[in-house]
């Protein structure tokens, strides 16, 4: 199970998080920039690391079951 979380603007992905790096990735000039800010600060990625628990773990049986 991976955790990504994308941020887009005007339909292009400037930054995204994944569970699997566990730190943002920067795709454009100004998304690289943001990737520098939010991967320097340790307890945001600790936050976002936890997202994985707290959301997909949690509701992973709930998406199988309807499959």
């Amino acid at each position: 199970i991976e955790y990504i979380r994308s941020y887009y603007y005007n339909k292009v992905e400037f930054i995204r998080f994944s569970s699997s790096l566990g730190k943002y990735v920067g795709f454009t000039q100004f998304g690289l920039k943001q990737a520098d800010q939010f991967n320097s600060d340790a307890a945001y990625l600790a936050q976002m690391k936890a997202q994985k628990e707290t959301y997909c773990l949690n509701n992973v049986g709930v998406f199988y079951r309807n499959i």
